[in-house]
């Protein structure tokens, strides 16, 4: 299975099929859609080893979401999935 990978810079590097990077980025809410891509068993071996510490002072760097919207893991783990999907999508 070919894979383009979502780079990070605190160890959360997501590979994901230019399938999967397509359907979790696109216009309208994508949540149900990367949902069902982190159900994935070659994903979910990935998002299961990312630190929720790390994982947090990932998307603080974004800035797009502030401390207190950062305190959920499994909310956190959704948004980096959608932020991989968007950048693999954006690189293709």
């Amino acid at each position: 299975m070919k894979t383009l990978t979502g780079y990070s810079d605190y160890g959360n590097d997501l590979n994901l099929t230019r399938q999967d990077a397509v359907n979790g980025s696109h216009r309208g809410d994508c949540e149900n859609d990367v949902k069902t891509i982190c159900k994935k068993r070659y994903v979910k071996k990935q998002i299961d080893k990312f630190n929720p510490i790390q994982l947090a002072k990932e998307l603080k760097d974004c800035g797009a979401w502030d401390s207190d919207e950062l305190q959920n893991h499994s909310q956190n783990v959704i948004k980096w999935v959608w932020m991989c999907c968007s950048d693999i999508n954006d690189r293709l």
